[in-house]
């Protein structure tokens, strides 16, 4: 995705395209790399998290040849769309694949490695793909790209051995029990049509009469039918049974997934359109070529790793030091206190960063900035990320799907916006917005950390009368 920011105007100049049409390329890239994880989060349920990752790695290959050679604008965007359909794969299912191997008090500190493990390729990229660039033109971004893709198929097929855990996803469970309540209801019209076939050849009144007269007359004919059945222990699923719209409605009806959703992809559209305009900036008001780009961008992209990794693992501490303060007791709001830390420093830092580059301040200063502005924002994001995985047991990988969602259609926008911000604001205005954006975003936690357990818990109750109404 970002291997091309440092070489955005080498791309508008081979393609004959101008710097906003180029923008859009980003956004379409990110629209669908947020929005297609729904759809692998249903095949995934289906047919397990291995096939989705090969099919998906495939794909990925595909867009990125044709992509290298694409000589127009509308083939290039197609391509990197198609691109964005296979990489979000990765980015969607691998946090349920997590969830299908890690215990709750473990996956603070795995998602935030896992989270690092994408971060090291927006870190590493700028700087590949300017050199890319410099040497042997913006194309072979793309076959290295390709190439990647090979050896994380290889990797899929060889090495990879498929985490799906049907006890633990609650979409598999209820298509077992539809299965067996269907079973049953079979087996007991068989059962009752067979006593009554039975009672003709002998004296039939009679023999109706003092079968409906003994006592639990019903229930010997359910242990018929239960004797008759076995409980379904290998369902294959079908669409049918992966209808993905009351899973997804059960996410976002939940108030507290619903305000992390929203802030999850604020400050994902933050950072997302952070490297963007970082890139702009040092092209247009420093005049720095894609490699001298790619390396400030390193800065930033070794930030948001460290972030990820000392983020997760301290909302693990956090949660081992508040559960043994209530007794044993545990719960997944505990896990966002582990924020608390990086909210308080990540508006300062974007603020700071802003008129650094505003007044044109030395580039080293910039480099500062971009550094803890990273670190802070990823802390965050791994905190509630974990979190709602934890909030969401038996269905973390549609809770994952949408906070997918949430976060490309977000970022979508801002790549939209921040030109026209920093146009009319300036760099200094454009990230003071920012800010104020991110600040929201930090009551909404907040909102969620003190009242989302009984919201959760609501909902939990509500749904289970519900079910037993059913």
């Amino acid at each position: 995705m970002l291997i091309l920011a440092a070489s955005d105007l080498l791309v508008a100049r081979d393609l004959h395209a101008t710097t906003a049409q180029i923008s859009w390329t980003l956004s379409v890239y990110i629209l669908v790399q947020g929005n297609c994880p729904l759809l692998w989060s249903i095949a995934s349920e289906m047919a397990g998290r291995k096939p989705v990752y090969i099919i998906a790695s495939v794909i990925f290959i595909i867009g990125g040849i044709l992509a290298a050679i694409s000589r127009t604008l509308a083939m290039f965007l197609a391509m990197r769309a198609l691109q964005a359909a296979g990489s979000s794969t990765f980015l969607a299912i691998s946090a349920a694949t997590l969830a299908d191997i890690y215990e709750p008090h473990e996956r603070g500190t795995m998602m935030g490695l896992f989270y690092a493990a994408p971060l090291l390729g927006p870190a590493l990229a700028p700087v590949l793909g300017g050199t890319l660039s410099n040497i042997f033109g913006w194309r072979a971004n793309f076959y290295c790209l390709a190439g990647s893709g090979a050896l994380v198929l290889a990797a899929m097929i060889f090495l990879f051995k498929d985490t799906f855990r049907r006890e633990r996803s609650l979409t598999y469970q209820t298509a077992v029990k539809n299965r067996v309540g269907k079973h049953d209801k079979s087996n007991v019209t068989h059962a009752t049509s067979g006593m009554a076939n039975q009672t003709r050849k002998g004296d039939e009144e009679q023999a109706s009469k003092e079968k409906v007269s003994q006592p639990g007359h019903e229930n010997n004919v359910r242990e018929v039918a239960e004797t008759k059945s076995s409980p379904a222990t290998d369902v294959k699923l079908s669409l049918a049974d992966v209808n993905p719209f009351p899973q997804m409605w059960q996410v976002i009806q939940r108030r507290n997934n619903l305000l992390i959703l929203w802030a999850n992809g604020l400050v994902f559209a933050f950072n997302y359109s952070l490297s963007y305009t970082c890139a702009r900036v040092l092209a247009i008001q420093y005049h720095y070529d894609p490699l001298q780009i790619g390396i400030i961008l390193l800065i930033l992209g070794a930030g948001s790793i460290f972030g990820s990794i000392i983020g997760g693992r301290w909302s693990d501490h956090v949660v081992a030091k508040l559960k043994q303060q209530s007794g044993g007791e545990w719960y997944p709001e505990m896990r966002l206190h582990s924020a608390k830390p990086a909210m308080l420093w990540l508006p300062v830092f974007v603020i700071g960063y802003g008129w650094a580059a505003e007044k044109r301040l030395n580039v080293e200063l910039n480099g500062v900035m971009l550094f803890f502005t990273g670190f802070f924002a990823t802390w965050i994001y791994a905190s509630t990320l974990a979190y709602l995985v934890d909030a969401n047991p038996g269905r973390s990988c549609f809770a994952v799907a949408m906070n997918s969602s949430f976060r490309g259609t977000l970022a979508f926008v801002a790549t939209e916006v921040v030109v026209p911000w920093q146009e009319a604001l300036g760099v200094g205005g454009m990230y003071t917005v920012f800010a104020g954006v991110l600040i929201i975003m930090e009551l909404l936690i907040l909102l969620v950390m003190y009242e989302g357990a009984s919201w959760r818990e609501k909902c939990v109750a509500a749904e289970a009368a519900s079910g037993a109404n059913e």
